[in-house]
């Protein structure tokens, strides 16, 4: 399941491969900081979701305030109008009045379901097949919760499917319940505004004023990502039905790669597991996919809790540890459909042939590739310039004003 806060997002996770796409409406959703999408454009999202063969899940899981209360119900019966497979909530009151539409419910991690009684409550008396457990649960108590949910439930067992977060951004607090950025800034995390205070480096001062500290080389308070690749098949092996990318504020670059990665490493999983030699294949995989998600905006990897208590996994540095990063080279000015070439013009960065160009917008989403030619009027050349407008080969359709970046290793 892939995240999706705009149209190129939506998009990208789509040709990458992803079975389903999670997204937020404005106001509504655990990401209000971001563009999200608006009300009318449900139908939309849900045709190209099922046209693609997935489907389209609502993320409605924010506390709801009284006041809000017939906003939700607009939303929920303008969802099921336009064919939304389900919604992910955690207010009773929307679990409630999506039931009574006959819109699906998948429980949001922020229930914090973490056993199996209360599994089993929910699905008795509200009918929920499908709980996002939360994300303190280790890989021992996963498989826990699936005998002792057999043994509760006995056949209906098989009706319920768990999902986990296998990749992305972690909380330092308690299932993501902070209350920094409300106290700090006014900005509640439970309600999607969280401006991320955590991530700051801190000093410590004494009262005094005359004694300062810096807290070591670390962020304290920023956890590092999760990135389950190294362990990926113990986690299906666990009983989970369905990986969650985190990543509704992600750039569309950062959603084709994790999707992609995961999306060929679950289908080596269920298509060879079984055959002579199946271990070292997916291991050496495994190795080769997780080098990928290095390139991927990452504040560096772990395992959050799937192996036990996380201690000190905490990023040495603000913002982005990946291995590679983007940097704006210009715009697309024309495409030419027959002979697949893309004029672009080159408002920064210069490029030569060989190297890597990633092009994004919100209608042809992301297409990557490695520069093989460069023309200036028909004339081949080696690089292209800051100002020039050049011909180069792509090997997807793109269009006019999308953004062109060069990929570069990390400096």
């Amino acid at each position: 399941m892939a995240p999706a806060g705009n149209w190129a997002c939506l998009r990208a996770a789509l040709k990458a491969g992803a079975d389903a796409i999670y997204f937020g409406l404005r106001g509504m959703n655990m990401r209000a900081n971001y563009r999200n999408f608006v009300p009318s454009q449900l139908p939309r999202i849900a045709s190209e979701c099922h046209q693609a063969g997935a489907r389209a899940y609502l993320a409605l899981n924010t506390i709801v305030y009284e006041h809000e209360l017939p906003k939700v119900d607009r939303i929920l019966k303008a969802s099921l109008d336009a064919g939304i497979d389900a919604v992910i909530c955690w207010d009773l009151a929307v679990v409630q009045k999506a039931n009574a539409l006959g819109l699906p419910v998948f429980l949001s991690t922020q229930a914090s379901v973490s056993n199996s009684q209360s599994l089993a409550l929910f699905y008795r008396n509200f009918g929920i097949r499908r709980f996002v457990l939360a994300r303190e649960c280790s890989l021992e108590q996963i498989r826990a919760i699936r005998r002792k949910l057999a043994k509760e439930l006995g056949r209906e067992a098989t009706d319920i499917e768990l999902e986990v977060f296998a990749h992305g951004a972690m909380c330092v607090s308690l299932s993501g319940r902070c209350f920094l950025s409300e106290d700090r800034f006014g900005k509640s995390a439970n309600r999607g505004e969280c401006i991320q205070p955590c991530r700051r480096e801190y000093n410590i001062v004494d009262a005094e004023g005359e004694i300062a500290y810096r807290l070591g080389n670390n962020h304290l308070l920023s956890p590092e990502d999760l990135c389950t690749m190294p362990f990926l098949d113990q986690l299906l092996a666990a009983g989970v039905a369905s990986l969650k990318i985190e990543g509704r504020a992600r750039t569309p670059e950062y959603v084709s790669t994790v999707t992609s990665a995961y999306r060929r490493a679950v289908d080596f999983y269920f298509e060879n597991r079984r055959k002579r030699g199946f271990p070292a294949e997916f291991e050496a995989l495994k190795t080769q996919l997780t080098q990928e998600l290095d390139g991927a905006y990452h504040r560096g990897l772990s395992s959050g809790f799937f192996m036990g208590k996380p201690v000190g996994q905490w990023t040495n540095t603000r913002g982005s540890r990946a291995s590679k990063s983007k940097r704006f080279l210009g715009e697309v000015n024309n495409y030419y459909r027959k002979v697949g070439v893309a004029e672009i013009q080159v408002r920064s960065t210069p490029f030569a042939v060989g190297d890597e160009l990633l092009i994004q917008g919100p209608t042809t989403g992301l297409v990557r590739f490695k520069v093989e030619s460069i023309q200036i009027e028909h004339e081949a050349k080696e690089r292209a310039q800051r100002g020039e407008r050049v011909a180069v080969a792509v090997p997807e359709p793109v269009r006019p004003r999308d953004r062109v970046f060069l990929v570069t290793g990390r400096e």
